[in-house]
């Protein structure tokens, strides 16, 4: 077959909150080399942070008309209004991408994802060429998402959410049965008894037979993460999926909000101030901007739970206004106001 009638690679980057997905795309990029390469990017929430983050790299290919945000809910439930018409423009282009990187939200389920490959507008011009799984190491070395009850035991007084059947524990096993890569993130975070450790119990909850390789910040050979070649559209039942034979789920666990942030008097104080509010009201996820005195540079953060990370990621343009955006992610019920207020203060 031609180049001009081959299908074109696309590559599923999942995993939950924080894992570290959007800093494994922008290692991809930054090895691209020329190649053409489109991003599209799921942020759950009204405010595309991931798509900034990327936008702002500096990585020649990593310009913003290559990145497509969809920010109007999870991709997997967004499928006919958001996704297939974003696919179908991108292959459609003078100079259409010779690899597509879709970068899903933390809260979305791949096998849905993959299901759209088959839709006929686009079944025979693109295919899945993997699933990688981001996976967050010192997060599941602190026993979340354990389908032991002694370890949810174990963790029961640091997340009363592992007192019942906690929806989040399906996302992660979904996300894992997917994969036809697992990203153990953050390997640097861990010490070699604890690596393998996960390794083995990662192995264990994976369906078939999946390689598991470790990586600090995200940096994999692109060799590693393109070019798998699984046709995953074609290999589903190969992927069990807690919600297989229902035609929809829910995700109405969870709630996403964004709230202005202040001017910080440091990066230090601003992340004190953050995983304070983060483990007072039980935050899941938090990221996004902040501006410094006297900064020339924009300040990124985000965290998982109370463990924060930040650094300066641009400058700030000419005129604009240096106005702080959090973006908030946590289970229903959240006091937004209160958060908000405390962000604030």
């Amino acid at each position: 077959m031609s180049q001009s009638l081959a299908k074109v690679p696309a590559t599923i980057v999942s995993g939950f909150l924080g894992a570290g997905k959007t800093t494994l795309v922008r290692h991809v990029m930054s090895q691209a080399r020329g190649r053409r390469i489109a991003i599209i990017v799921n942020e759950f929430g009204s405010l595309g942070i991931d798509g900034d983050l990327l936008a702002a790299c500096g990585i020649p290919g990593c310009e913003a008309e290559n990145i497509v945000e969809l920010a109007n809910g999870c991709i997997c439930c967004t499928v006919a209004d958001d996704f297939l018409p974003t696919m179908a423009a991108l292959l459609d282009r003078a100079e259409p991408p010779e690899h597509i990187l879709i970068e899903t939200s933390g809260l979305a389920l791949p096998k849905p994802l993959i299901k759209a490959f088959n839709w006929p507008s686009i079944r025979s011009r693109v295919t899945v060429d993997g699933v990688v799984t981001v996976v967050d190491g010192p997060a599941v070395a602190e026993g979340r998402f354990a389908d032991d009850p002694e370890a949810v035991a174990a963790q029961r007084a640091a997340d009363d959410s592992l007192d019942h059947d906690n929806p989040l524990a399906e996302v992660f096993e979904d996300q894992l049965s997917a994969a036809d890569l697992v990203v153990l993130n953050k390997a640097d975070l861990l010490d070699e008894a604890a690596l393998a450790r996960l390794r083995t119990e990662i192995a264990a909850r994976l369906p078939r037979a999946v390689k598991v390789v470790a990586a600090r910040e995200g940096a994999l050979d692109i060799a590693v993460l393109l070019g798998l070649g699984a046709a995953a559209e074609d290999d589903l039942a190969a992927r069990p999926s807690h919600h297989d034979g229902s035609d929809d789920h829910e995700h109405d666990d969870f709630d996403s909000f964004v709230v202005p942030m202040p001017e910080a008097a440091s990066p230090e104080a601003l992340v004190a101030k953050l995983a304070e509010v983060a483990a007072r009201f039980d935050v899941l996820r938090m990221k996004g901007f902040a501006s410094l005195p006297g900064k020339p540079m924009r300040l990124a953060v985000q965290g998982v739970g109370a463990r924060f990370r930040h650094h300066f990621d641009r400058p700030w343009a000419a005129g604009e206004a240096r106005d702080g955006r959090l973006v908030v992610i946590g289970q229903s019920g959240l006091d937004k106001a209160a958060i908000a207020a405390a962000i604030a203060g």
